[in-house]
């Protein structure tokens, strides 16, 4: 089917004088400089020319279902003339083709217009890994839907924290989450007298049981932050019972100290037995830097650019050390003060401040 959008089109006209045995008119015919148009992943500019023996020309871009090129046509009033397809890169991972139809009379002529698939990025993950699900944050202004959840609390929920959990955007339509530029941000501000900020869950009603999960993330700055990636429970009852698991922790009164945690009935931090380390991370806030874990059912490690972080091990001595054989959901949040951001104080001038998320990857045994 041909595209509506047509810049001209010529109708061939017989002649009317000549009589049934008179001289029948020369059949139109068109030429072009090419046919095929291979375009890369990157995209590009294309010139056409275009010559008719008609007396005009016109193009339509022939329907494919996602007409992902631009087409602009020039001197369609002339026999000659030229054809501008302008193509946007290709985000996605498989290659596409559309066509164009150049027109006079009855004449047609195709030019076929592909372009090749985006290179995949190349993942790490440990040998024996494979990709099952991950967010680049490159499409769209908001999360996904289907992906992601926002919590929804008012200041104190848990912990003391200061700020008002809302979904997506404040009561005057401030945005406390929002996609661009390729990473997620999540904003923590001051609105008529209030702090809002945002904790988002990802696939909260499946999560994933076990498998090496990486974030790269650049943290704020200013005492009273306290950003965080960590994993709770689908399945939650009670805490600490269920297990926490802290991938990476930092409040901003403590720059660049980065920690990792793990809770259960068996350790956690009221009765100082919790299982936690921390290590420094230059240029952790203002800079991105990769957090990651492997979790198996023998062992939790955790990881900052690589280097380990924590290690801790399945003793084999039940659920009150090991809640972690059940499905977790991975959680990103930006508090503000608290019991631990707000231990010394918080300072309203750094605000607004906003935690970036550049990808989230979770990768399982194959």
């Amino acid at each position: 089917m041909l595209n509506c959008v047509m810049l001209s089109l010529a109708v061939a006209l017989w002649g009317c004088g000549g009589g049934e045995d008179g001289p029948q008119p020369a059949p139109v015919s068109i030429t072009v400089s090419t046919e095929t148009v291979n375009a890369p992943a990157e995209g590009g500019t294309y010139t056409v020319n275009v010559s008719t023996t008609g007396t005009e020309w016109g193009v339509a871009i022939v329907e494919t279902g996602d007409n992902f090129f631009k087409v602009d046509a020039k001197n369609t009033a002339a026999q000659a003339g030229t054809i501008t397809i302008t193509v946007p890169a290709n985000p996605e991972a498989m290659a596409r083709t559309g066509a164009v139809t150049v027109m006079s009379g009855v004449a047609r002529k195709t030019i076929t217009v592909t372009q090749a698939a985006a290179e995949q990025a190349a993942y790490y993950a440990p040998e024996g890994y494979q990709l099952v699900w991950h967010d680049e944050f490159n499409e769209g202004m908001e999360l996904n839907a289907a992906d992601w959840t926002h919590e929804v609390q008012k200041d104190h929920w848990v912990n003391n924290e200061l700020q008002n959990y809302v979904n997506h955007v404040t009561p005057k339509g401030r945005y406390v989450t929002e996609v661009m530029d390729g990473t997620l941000r999540i904003h923590c501000f001051k609105e008529d007298g209030k702090i809002y900020s945002g904790r988002v869950y990802a696939h909260v009603k499946s999560g994933w049981t076990y498998g090496y999960i990486e974030a790269s993330i650049k943290l704020p700055k200013g005492k009273g932050t306290w950003p965080a990636f960590w994993m709770m429970p689908v399945n939650f009852k009670s805490w600490p019972a269920d297990g926490e698991i802290d991938i990476m922790e930092e409040v901003g009164y403590h720059p660049d100290y980065v920690s990792s945690s793990l809770h259960a009935n068996a350790h956690v931090h009221s009765n100082n037995t919790q299982v936690t380390h921390e290590m420094y991370c230059k240029g952790a806030e203002g800079e991105f830097h990769t957090y990651a874990i492997e979790w198996t059912a023998q062992n939790i490690t955790t990881f900052v650019d690589g280097k380990e972080q924590l290690s801790y091990n399945n003793r084999g001595l039940g659920r009150d050390d090991w809640p972690y054989n059940d499905p977790f959901y991975v959680i990103f949040n930006l508090a503000w003060g608290g019991d631990w951001g707000g231990q010394q104080g918080v300072d309203e001038n750094a605000l607004p401040v906003t935690m970036e998320v550049d990808y989230v990857r979770v990768f399982q045994k194959k």
